[in-house]
């Protein structure tokens, strides 16, 4: 039982704010100082020779680098936490840490399309053989393990298409052959979802998206527990890849606001998720908060979160495209672009014609959006407008 005394724990705002910078160890200034750096100067010959102060050289961490990986430690509940320049490159590093010539790996295919690109790519030049697994496919992924299967990456829900993963269960089969489980988790973040708490031992998130929030800034986070952090760390170290300190202490500034963000970015997608359930001119919406989605039960049990997609309705193949484009050339709120997470609504027509597994669509285009802090009335005007430009074909 805990001592009466004893403070209670932050609820997931508060820790947002507080995480990772303490303002009284320095001056009592709120947010950290952007500390920029490549040499660091040592006070004797001795001290360099032994390594014996905290900060050595620019890329192994600066006092704005750390703030922001000791706030997603905090977040994550991980052991360490790396800082690299783009989400990709942080999948990439953490892919290099557990994987050699000769490995085996099970990657989900709807994982984020330049995740697959680096693994038929770069990891078959090195020798490691990539195979891709049905999302929904739970404990029975253990038929596609083989004696030198070494890692199984998860993405929920999947990029696109938002498929959901039973992660617990393929955490369990992964682990009893002795596979690392890495996940990329920008979807939920660690304030809807915790991948370590439910197996996954690498935890992954493009911070470009929610915890910058205003895109403007590339970042990715790679945080591990403790028996798999050594390892990450000395890749890093060997690979020299870092995270420029101006972009911490802009995505640390971001994570301030975060909670309050997701919040909204949730249920206005949700609002306007069920409104276009509801018009002619879909076909299906792919959120899995909704009822009508397949997974939407292991999404209720284990996750939040916001972004998601709809299949614009189309008779026949020909017509995808151009009412796609139609679509998307009518809005006027929307912006048209890629990635998420930032203020601003986004939308886009996705390619899924590299999937090995997962038939796409065949009922019609797939738009993806991204709901942004607009006032959803505004955001739904906008919607009639895409749908006016494609009634007029």
């Amino acid at each position: 039982m805990n001592d009466k005394n004893s403070p209670k724990p932050l609820g997931p705002n508060s820790q947002l704010v507080r995480a990772g910078y303490d303002p009284f160890d320095y001056h009592g200034f709120i947010n950290p100082p952007t500390v920029r750096a490549s040499t660091v100067l040592f006070p004797d010959a001795k001290t360099m020779e032994r390594h014996e102060q905290k900060y050595t050289y620019g890329t192994r961490g600066t006092p704005t680098t750390d703030a922001l990986c000791e706030a997603v430690n905090e977040l994550e509940g991980a052991a360490g936490t790396i800082i690299v320049p783009s989400g990709l490159a942080a999948v990439t590093l953490a892919f290099l840490a557990y994987l050699s010539p000769g490995d085996h790996a099970l990657n989900v295919d709807s994982v984020y399309g330049n995740v697959r690109h680096f693994c038929d790519t770069m990891l078959a030049r090195l020798g490691v053989q990539v195979d891709y697994y049905e999302p929904s496919v739970g404990a029975a992924i253990e038929s596609l393990f083989k004696p030198n299967t070494r890692l199984v990456h998860l993405e929920a829900p999947g990029s696109n298409t938002f498929e959901m993963q039973d992660v617990p269960a393929i955490s369990a089969v992964a682990h009893r052959h002795a596979a690392v489980v890495t996940m990329d988790n920008t979807w939920a973040t660690p304030f809807y979802f915790r991948p370590l708490d439910f197996g996954v031992d690498v935890s992954i998130q493009a911070a470009t998206k929610y915890p910058a929030g205003h895109s403007d800034i590339l970042l990715g986070t790679v945080s591990a527990n403790a028996e798999h952090w050594k390892r990450l760390k000395h890749t890093n170290g060997a690979l020299g890849i870092c995270g420029a300190p101006d972009d911490s202490y802009q995505v640390l500034r971001g994570l301030r606001t975060m909670g309050v963000r997701l919040e909204r970015h949730q249920s206005s997608a949700l609002e306007i998720a069920r409104w276009l359930e509801t018009r002619d001119e879909v076909a299906r919406v792919l959120h899995p908060a909704l009822p009508s989605f397949t997974g939407h039960e292991i999404w209720k049990r284990d996750f939040k979160g916001g972004a998601f997609s709809f299949v614009l309705a189309a008779a026949r193949k020909d017509e995808f495209k151009a009412k796609a484009q139609a679509f998307l050339n009518g809005l006027s709120l929307f912006g048209i672009g890629y990635s998420w997470g930032g203020f601003p609504s986004l939308a886009l027509h996705v390619d899924l014609g590299d999937r090995r597994v997962l038939p796409a669509p065949a009922d019609g285009p797939v738009l993806r959006i991204h709901v942004g802090l607009e006032d959803v009335a505004d955001i739904k005007a906008d919607l009639e407008r895409g749908f006016a430009a494609v009634n007029a074909l």
